[in-house]
């Protein structure tokens, strides 16, 4: 079976709001509602696992009451980072499953296309990262006011979900926590194992500005 761990651990401060962004609606339902269907229109059958920071969990199920959201997961407590939230949502994963995905709650445009490229790769390298091209110019900063433009053809915008085999992930997040470990690929990095990369899609916006939520409307319209 297939999993998809779930963090949504916002706090809304870029937003300028109260309400965390992954609250937030878009559409006719709120961000994170919409990021867990996306994942099971994919595969009815995944096991889907929600991290959310205590404080914000009365608040989840009195919006689930609301829009009479019913579909199932799995509920895991929030962490100190995004490192230790992820840890906290393996161990409610089943022990069943053979491939896990890590997936930003505020990422709700992933396409059907992107989550089956990366579940279909990681039946074959075990560890697999959706990136799309970098379409700006890129200056790399070296010291005091220089700087210099780089080929922006060596370098990749990273997205998720970030997915790999349930045993790599799990080994993977046996280690230290170390800052170095901004997303999940960076801890099976640091563990020894190589990425693969596969096409994302452009659509596949993290949601944490009020510019963002004007292109979520957008979209979700």
């Amino acid at each position: 079976m297939n999993a998809v761990i779930i963090v949504a651990g916002g706090k809304g401060l870029r937003m300028g709001g109260d309400i965390p962004k992954q609250f937030l609606p878009v559409g006719d339902k709120p961000i994170l509602m919409r990021t867990i269907e996306r994942f099971l229109q994919y595969d009815k059958e995944m096991q889907v696992v929600l991290v959310l920071p205590e404080s914000q969990q009365d608040y989840w199920q009195t919006l689930c009451s609301e829009y009479n959201f019913s579909l199932p997961y799995v509920l895991a407590n929030g962490g100190e980072t995004r490192f230790h939230s992820v840890k906290n949502g393996l161990a409610k994963v089943s022990p069943d499953a053979t491939l896990i995905g890590v997936h930003d709650g505020v990422r709700p445009f992933v396409s059907i296309d992107t989550i089956r490229a990366c579940y279909d790769e990681a039946v074959r390298s075990e560890a697999v990262v959706p990136v799309i091209d970098v379409v700006e110019t890129v200056r790399h900063i070296l010291k005091g006011n220089e700087s210099e433009t780089v080929s922006r053809n060596d370098y990749k915008l990273v997205q998720t979900p970030q997915v790999f085999s349930a045993s790599l992930l799990r080994a993977a997040y046996s280690q230290p926590y170390i800052d170095f470990f901004t997303d999940d690929a960076s801890v099976v990095e640091r563990f020894g194992h190589p990425v693969t990369l596969v096409q994302g899609n452009r659509e596949n916006i993290k949601i944490t500005t009020p510019f963002d939520l004007k292109v979520a409307e957008a979209l979700g319209a």
